[in-house]
């Protein structure tokens, strides 16, 4: 039995939060100050992305940094193969 928990990466999070809200690419993109195409690779989990970004992301969101920043760094830890929860 695999019993490791489904890690949400960032850019998962932001499709579902995008299309949860009924916005296009454009919209989401206008709203947080990046471009269609950075919004398209984030949600493709393409490139990293930093913790000041991510802070950023998450006071355009409403949402607390601690919370997006885990999302981004516990992705960049699995995609390491690097067995490490953030906590």
């Amino acid at each position: 039995m695999n019993t490791k928990k489904k890690v949400l990466s960032l850019g998962e999070f932001l499709k579902v939060h995008r299309l949860g809200e009924g916005l296009s690419q454009v919209d989401l993109a206008a709203e947080l100050g990046i471009s269609k195409q950075r919004l398209c690779d984030l949600e493709h989990n393409r490139g990293n992305v930093s913790i000041k970004f991510c802070k950023s992301l998450a006071k355009k969101l409403k949402l607390p940094p601690e919370w997006i920043v885990k999302l981004a760094l516990e992705h960049q830890l699995k995609e390491e193969n690097i067995d490490l929860n953030v906590g």
